[in-house]
């Protein structure tokens, strides 16, 4: 053991020597693009005919400081270079590095990693033994508090963030449950989830929320709050088929499209019949559904009705309360169909969020699962691609639903 000892300790301290090299030829790299001359170098000469030029931004170096900066590799001390920038005023100002901020003492990553361990539900203390290692023993209880308190800030501003400039089209709406722990005792909330996709076919998380249930009251507060943050009238909403859901968006948006998700549709269908059906019922289903036109749809779904009226009339009229809202996607361009018939954007995002939790069977609070949900996804641990079809999103509508005439 000791001698592995003796073999990773050179590498690991060479490793933080690249590291402040690296750091401080970056900021010597930005410092002199701002003097607009290396180190030692002389002034570039006053040019009258050009006044925007190289000698409207001039200063003078004044020394370096110390700084500590703690990330993924431990602690590393860096000399960064000071300077005075001249100003149009015919005084000096203190020049400020963008690449290492201002009483800037640990890096994203770091912030991040400290951030998810307490998320996950870890106390202070913990986090910080479970750390020390990482960061070389330089990690502190007050460290985790400040680093929650930022993490804590910017979840506040994302909730509280101007929706007004957001470009969103569609909205997809569906919730989730999970564990937490209330009043010392483990019980399951249901996070409320609004996905929206832009003009340009990126999906963005827009809300989620712990609102005690997926009643109509719920959601409508959600999509409420997302109204008074300025965001538009979407052009399709893509539901799971809630009436909770369902009642509040009938009230806020009752003439915008909406498409039912068929795979919730066939679960409903499969629980109206016995499980000697199930196989049979699924086939004639993905038969009408996975058609590649709206004409083929409208003749599946008329044998469909048909033959399940005869032998399984609960399966037919489960169907037929869906009416024309389980085929808008229809009335889309093909290439669409595929990310409008169903909710699995959103319930691929549920997934990944339980995969990432599944070693913590209670989470501490209600706040912290909506939290750590908004978390993956900000700190990119969860990323989310286009959706299929998006350069045709342009389109609109078409006007005429296939016809329901069974």
């Amino acid at each position: 053991m000791h001698l592995l000892d003796d073999w990773f300790d050179p590498i690991e301290a060479g490793l933080r020597d690249r590291v402040r090299e690296f750091i401080q030829a970056m900021i010597e790299s930005e410092l002199e693009a701002a003097l607009v001359r290396p180190r030692y170098g002389r002034r570039p000469k006053a040019d009258p005919e050009n006044a925007d030029g190289p000698s409207a931004i001039s200063g003078y170096r004044h020394g370096h400081r110390s700084r500590s900066l703690m990330g993924t590799f431990g602690r590393v001390e860096i000399t960064v270079p000071r300077a005075r920038l001249d100003t149009a005023e015919g005084k000096t100002t203190e020049w400020k590095s963008s690449a290492l901020r201002a009483y800037q003492r640990r890096t994203k990553q770091a912030d991040s990693l400290i951030a998810g361990a307490y998320l996950a539900g870890t106390n202070t203390r913990r986090v910080r033994r479970a750390l020390s290692a990482v960061f070389g023993g330089a990690i502190s209880k007050d460290t985790v508090s400040r680093v929650w308190r930022k993490v804590k800030g910017d979840w506040d501003a994302w909730s509280a963030r101007s929706l007004a400039e957001v470009p969103i089209i569609r909205l997809i709406l569906d919730g989730t449950v999970v564990r937490v722990r209330l009043d010392r005792k483990a019980t399951t909330i249901v996070l409320l989830v609004v996905l929206g996709v832009r003009e340009d076919g990126q999906k963005v998380l827009m809300a989620v929320k712990n609102m005690g249930g997926e009643t109509s009251e719920a959601w409508r507060a959600v999509l409420d709050d997302l109204v008074k943050r300025g965001l538009r009238k979407p052009e399709l909403l893509i539901v799971d088929g809630g009436t909770g859901l369902e009642q509040a968006l009938a009230a806020l948006w009752g003439d915008v499209p909406t498409q039912r998700c068929t795979v919730h549709k066939h679960r409903n269908l499969l629980a109206h019949a016995p499980q000697r059906l199930h196989e049979e019922v699924s086939a004639d289903y993905n038969d009408m559904i996975y058609a590649t036109s709206a004409a083929e749809i409208e003749a599946h779904r008329r044998a469909f009705i048909r033959k399940w009226r005869l032998k399984c009339k609960a399966v037919a009229d489960s169907l037929e309360e869906a009416g024309d809202r389980l085929f808008t996607f229809t009335r889309l361009p093909v290439s669409q169909w595929k990310s409008a018939r169903t909710t699995n954007a959103i319930e691929r995002l549920h997934e990944e969020f339980k995969r990432r939790i599944k070693t913590q069977t209670v989470l501490p609070s209600a706040e912290t699962a909506a939290m750590l949900f908004w978390a993956l996804l900000a700190a990119g641990q969860i990323t989310m691609r286009k959706v299929d079809g998006w350069q045709s999103l342009a389109h609109k509508l078409a006007d005429k639903p296939i016809d329901l005439a069974a």
